[in-house]
This record gives structure tokens, sequence and C-alpha cells, in this order.
């Protein structure tokens, strides 16, 4: 039986057309067959040059038959078996994406094995400057940044996994330049603002209650849209978000866990919120609360509550933004509120009271009116009085109490 040729061996021949021509061994078929990598040059001093790189990028790689595949069945195959019940369903749909809109129509015919660093740089620049399917009104076909960057970060993370597998020597991603992400500020309404979007809100039947529960709660999109009357306590005015739900293609969807385990929570309700939804249950016909307009049996599609938001901000003439946005402002006007009333407690000497109402998020004005509390108040007491009420202060403190407007 032949010796077992060790990857990183190789020959050089003169071809009868003149050229010259190199092969190295990169691994072996499942038969103990090598794999041979071929390199081609005008001269032999070019030829042994290319040799000498290729020797030093496949010594002491043992790489599969797999290594022939295009980065296109990779790919594929990197969903299928290495994606698929490891990553949130619309993780997985994304990557998806990146791939299929993006990735494949550049590369994907590329035989994986031979991917360059060169290659995958010149699709970046191809993305950056005309790499959207539908033309923009103020992009054109360009891509931005931070769509480029998630197109790397995709590709760079099935390319590790390619190396994992022996079927290439070395992550071709590395080394390459890819965008920074340009993500948009976060767009917060003013209290004008936000009265302007609830009062287009009021007037809209359909969604009204939908949008007045998220402004009120600050729930993530698929968690609102994934509420049950079983998560809804009446008695106690309390709600469990224990689920999250995921848009399909062709308007399916799947339920999944929430973001993160700290999602999984019960919450005290504003009596606003649970008033609104005692009035919805005792006329419901559907397991969700908030389901489908027309079709009850299935919930709200996340992103048809995405875009009816889209919609109401443009009835209201107020600028666009995120449906997270509606999160973040819900979290900054209840903590500026309880600021406030903390304030006046310090005003008025109270220190159990502003420490009981101030929000506990480590936020710097909540310090500093906390500091300046300590020393109002604590000031202007003897020295054992003072030790109390600061023992008390800080009890409070520690509890992590937060406020519920």
């Amino acid at each position: 039986m032949a010796k077992r040729r060790p990857a990183g061996d190789g020959m050089v021949r003169k071809r009868d057309d003149g050229r010259w021509e190199g092969r190295i061994v990169i691994g072996h078929k499942g038969n103990g067959e090598p794999l041979f990598r071929h390199v081609y040059a005008k001269t032999q001093k070019a030829l042994l040059d290319k040799l000498h790189q290729n020797i030093e990028c496949y010594w002491d790689v043992e790489l599969t038959e797999d290594s022939r595949m295009t980065l296109g069945q990779w790919l594929d195959r990197w969903l299928t078996e290495y994606k698929a019940g490891t990553v949130r369903p619309g993780t997985l749909e994304g990557y998806r994406r990146y791939i299929e809109y993006y990735i494949k129509p550049q590369l994907g015919d590329k035989q994986i094995s031979l991917l360059s660093q060169q290659d995958i740089q010149r699709m970046y620049r191809r993305l950056k400057t005309e790499g959207r399917i539908h033309e923009h009104p103020e992009m054109g076909h360009q891509l931005s940044d931070s769509m480029v960057r998630h197109i790397h970060t995709t590709l760079h993370a099935a390319l590790k996994d390619a190396v994992q597998a022996h079927v290439i020597p070395r992550n071709p991603t590395e080394g390459t330049t890819a965008p920074k992400p340009n993500y948009k500020p976060k767009c917060i309404l003013t209290r004008a603002e936000l009265d302007a979007f609830l009062a287009v809100v009021e007037q809209d039947e359909v969604w009204r209650d939908f949008f007045q529960t998220e402004l009120m709660t600050g729930l993530r999109r698929g968690e609102i849209c994934g509420l049950q009357w079983s998560d809804f306590d009446g008695d106690t005015g309390t709600l469990k978000v224990c689920r999250t739900l995921h848009s399909q293609r062709k308007g399916e969807y799947t339920v999944g866990e929430t973001k993160t385990n700290q999602g999984m929570r019960t919450i005290l309700l504003p009596k606003t919120v649970a008033d609104i939804l005692r009035r919805r249950k005792a006329d419901t016909i559907s397991q969700w609360i908030f389901p489908d307009p027309v079709k009850p049996e299935d919930p709200v599609d996340p992103n048809a509550a995405y875009r009816h938001m889209k919609t109401l901000l443009q009835r209201a003439g107020l600028p666009s933004i995120r449906f997270h946005d509606l999160r973040q402002m819900r979290a900054q006007h209840r903590q500026q509120t309880a600021i406030d009333l903390a304030a006046a407690a310090v005003a008025a000497e109270d220190i159990a009271r502003a420490a009981f109402l101030m929000p506990h998020d480590g936020d710097s004005p909540a310090r500093a009116l906390l500091q300046h509390a300590e020393r109002v108040v604590f000031g202007r007491h003897s020295l054992p009085k003072a030790l109390v009420q600061r023992h008390k202060f800080h009890t409070l403190c520690s509890q992590h109490i937060v406020f519920a407007c």
C-alpha cells in the first residue's frame, strides 16, 4: 500500500503549452486518496513563489472532500446543520436573507477552498455601491454601512465553522475591512409629540388598545404580539411575559421564548392598562390578547404592527421612529416622572419617599439628586439622627424599588 502523502507535499512540472504547473496535497478523500490544489504560472520562478505561499497556507491542514463544494453549497449546509435549532427564528431568517440576497449572487458559485480575501473585499465594495435590490429614494442602490457589516458578520461566522469542519484552511474574511455600523441615533418623541401621537391612536378603534398598552408597558414588539389571555390576571392586574412572536415568510409565524432569561417576568400593570385588558377580555373570541384584525384565531403580525405605527406617525405629522423607540421612550418618560416626584420629595425633606421614588438604573441625574438629598437633609440633623436617617436611606436604595407610573 502506498504511503499516505502528508498535507503540504507537492510537485512541479512544465506543461506542453509552456506553462508551469504545481500541485500540493491539501487533504485526503474518504478512501485515503490525496486531494490536490493546482497552481499555474508562466515561469518556474513565479510558480515556486506561488507554491511557497500555498504550502504555508496548507501545511499541516487536513481538508476533506467538502473543500470542493461551492460557497453557496456550504452556506446552505451551514444554515440547516449549524444554525437551525440553535438560534432564534428571527436570527435564522436574517442569516438566510443575507445569504440569498447578497452573498450568493456575488460569490455563491465560487469553490469555497479557492475563496480569497480579495474576493470578499471586492464583494463588500460592490454591495456598498450597488447591492440594494430595490432602489431607495435617497440611497439609490447603495447599501448602508450597517447592512454590509451584518453581511460580513454572517459570512465570517459561516466560514469560521468551515475552518473547524476542515473545509477551508483559514477564514478569508479575516483581514478584510468591513464598514463600521452607522446606526441612527434613537429618536424619542417629546411630551408634545407623544400627546399628538396618542391623539391619533385614540381615533383608531382597531389599534387603539394595542398602542396604548405598548406605550404604558414598554414591551418588545414580539412580546406584546405574543400575549395570550392565560397570561393576564384580571384580579391582581398583573401580566406574565413568557413568550415572543417571530414573523416568518408568507405571513407565517413561530412562537418562542423571550429574548433573554430576564425577559420572562410578571409585571404589575398600570390601572389604565389593566382596565383596557379587562374590557377586551369580556368580548374576546380569541386566545390572543391582540389578535389579527382579519383572522382572530391568529395573533397580530409584528410586522403589521410596525407598519401601522408608521402610518399613525404620518397621520400625526411626526418623525419616523422604530418600534423599539416606543420602548425607550416609555422608559425615559417614566424615569423623568420618577425623578420629578423624587425631587419634590427632596424639597420637602422626605428622604424616605425620595429613595422610594428614585429609579435605580444607574442614571447619573438620579445619582446626583440622591447625593444632593444627602447633603441637604443629613446636614441639617445632629450626628446621631443623621446616621439613623442615612442608614434608612441606603437600606431603601439597596432594595431597588422601581417606580411604575
